[in-house]
């Protein structure tokens, strides 16, 4: 089982506009409306792909109630916690350039953090748990290494998707992945990274930590995975880019699902990359059958 934590879902709110005009009345083209959230977007991808898969987090209001019901529609395994407040709605506007208003989201409070800590006793050693995303200001502080805890007392695979003094501070818990872009890389050593030898180098400082593998996405150069079982180099399919929204944890979830499959750290990479770039080509997250038509276009090098 694959579990995803993701601690302020969203309805995330797509509104295409052809003309915006700034301080005038716009009417959008296309709307959509979709559960939002990394961890739940990598749910969403997991089920697309056929891997089972746990949503697990919190919600509140009316607005929790769509997230659950959308997810239950897609066959989401659906584990929330029902909070006080209202889940958040996250506007992603389109109109030539693309601008995000993210809400606030509901009230967490110590009782609902441990009730989801508790839920984390349900793990096996073969399970994954997937944490994602940032923290609410709510929630304990700590909330994040506690969780990392209970999975390591379980022996679960660990993977983590989030950023800055978070991300530091749970490296040394040796996650199984993790997923920085080139700059968040950097940032985690103070430096500026320009170069894929440089890439390499800092990547192989983490690894050297005690994380398992490494997915560093370099923009137009491609990814690189740095594992003990070598260091490679994937450059995406080209293709028109409809939407950003989702591509890195479509990559998340396409690198599961390819390593519960075959076992494999190069096929697991070409999965997690043709899943990304799915996406990328998308209006919404990738279907399995737009992944397996990339799967071919994806160039995997190993150095």
């Amino acid at each position: 089982m694959i579990y995803t934590i993701t601690l302020n879902p969203s309805i995330d709110y797509v509104m295409e506009v052809a003309d915006f005009k700034e301080g005038s009345v716009n009417r959008a083209e296309h709307t959509m409306y979709y559960p939002g959230g990394k961890g739940i977007n990598v749910s969403r991808v997991l089920k697309r792909m056929g891997a089972d898969t746990t949503v697990l987090g919190f919600t509140a209001g009316f607005t929790g109630t769509f997230i659950k019901e959308k997810l239950i529609e897609e066959q989401v395994a659906v584990k929330l916690i029902e909070v006080e407040g209202t889940s958040r709605i996250n506007v992603k506007l389109k109109a030539g350039t693309e601008t995000e208003i993210n809400g606030t989201g509901p009230i967490v409070d110590e009782g609902a953090a441990a009730r989801l800590i508790s839920q984390l006793d349900a793990l096996q050693p073969a399970d994954f748990v997937v944490i994602a995303g940032s923290l609410p200001g709510t929630v304990p502080p700590t909330i994040y290494q506690t969780i990392v805890e209970k999975c390591n007392k379980h022996e679960a695979n660990v993977v983590i998707d989030t950023g800055g003094a978070l991300l530091k501070d749970l490296l040394v818990e040796r996650p199984f992945l993790i997923k920085p872009n080139h700059h968040e890389l950097g940032d985690l050593f103070g430096v500026t990274i320009q170069t894929k030898e440089e890439v390499v180098e800092y990547a192989r400082k983490i690894h050297d930590q005690g994380v398992q593998n490494i997915i560093v996405s370099m923009a137009g150069e491609g990814a690189l995975l740095y594992s003990s079982e070598g260091v490679y180099i994937a450059k995406a399919p080209k293709g028109n880019v409809k939407n950003s929204v989702g591509a890195g944890d479509s990559l998340v979830a396409g690198f599961l699902a390819g390593y519960e499959k075959y076992a494999n750290i190069e096929e697991a990479l070409r999965y997690g990359i043709a899943s990304g770039s799915a996406t990328a080509f998308s209006h919404d997250l990738c279907q399995k059958e737009e992944v397996e038509k990339l799967l071919k276009q994806v160039e995997i090098d190993k150095l």
